[in-house]
């Protein structure tokens, strides 16, 4: 069973349709990158699946769990929406970190949210707190920021920011790590230190969609390749099936134009 099927999402703000029918799956352990021009919907679907976004039609599941189903009223709640996010994690292009606190206490804040609502956390408070301050260095251990995890945003570089906040998206332990377009904010010198730490969470089998314009990357890295345009899903494959033997002329046009503008 794939650990996320997406079925006939669709969303339109006010008159325009921005996804139009997109359906894929993921398995296990699998990297999924996402392709295509600006404007395509790439991010569009990245924020549905997080539901930062609600999509007008269509369903998605998670483990066979459908957390989505635009068809049912019911699975849209409001309520239910912070558990579901869990699923997701989300690196944003931007960082989006807390300026007013450090690199742990960034990575460790919205597992301390969560652990104010277990029913016991008033009596074990001291020892939740502890675990995930150790999580937090374990992370950021792994981010290479052992030496870093004390200074606030503003000390640290673009590269540094962003292996901060997938420590952070990683803390929640989500099913599928997701990433839009996580160099696109970095100078040419810091995209390598970001691209090398996903690198080693694909080695690990970490399940994860990848929103990048870095083709060489989404080629070395990726089990499947998604091509959007327009709005639409144009083509998906293997990254050979995709980048060698694209099907759709579009596909072979934007391939075109990144090789030309790489030369």
């Amino acid at each position: 069973m794939p650990i996320l099927e997406v079925e006939h999402i669709q969303k339109k703000f006010e008159h325009t349709e921005v996804l139009k029918d997109l359906s894929f799956s993921l398995e296990q352990g699998q990297v999924l990158s996402i392709i295509g021009s600006s404007g395509s919907g790439k991010t569009t679907l990245l924020r549905c699946l997080n539901f930062l976004e609600r999509p007008d039609h269509g369903i998605i599941r998670v483990n066979g769990e459908t957390l989505f189903d635009a068809s049912a009223p019911g699975s849209a709640r409001e309520s239910d929406i912070r558990r579901k996010r869990l699923h997701f994690g989300l690196v944003f292009q931007s960082f989006n970190l807390f300026p007013q606190y450090t690199a742990r206490q960034n990575v460790m804040l919205a597992r301390e949210l969560l652990a104010k609502e277990l029913p016991d956390y008033r009596e074990r408070k001291k020892e939740i707190q502890q675990e995930i301050a150790a999580q937090a260095e374990t992370l950021l251990t792994q981010m290479g920021l052992l030496n870093r995890m004390d200074n606030y945003p503003h000390q640290l570089s673009g590269g540094q920011c962003q292996r901060v906040a997938i420590a952070r998206a990683l803390a929640l332990q989500p099913d599928i790590l997701c990433f839009d377009e996580p160099t696109s904010a970095l100078d040419p010198e810091l995209t390598g230190e970001v691209l090398k730490v996903i690198r080693e969470l694909a080695v690990q089998d970490t399940t994860m969609i990848i929103v990048t314009h870095e083709m060489s990357f989404a080629r070395e890295v990726s089990d499947r390749i998604i091509f959007m345009d327009n709005g639409y899903i144009l083509e998906q494959g293997t990254p050979k099936q995709v980048f060698e033997h694209p099907r759709e002329e579009r596909t072979r046009q934007f391939l075109s134009n990144y090789q030309g503008e790489n030369r």
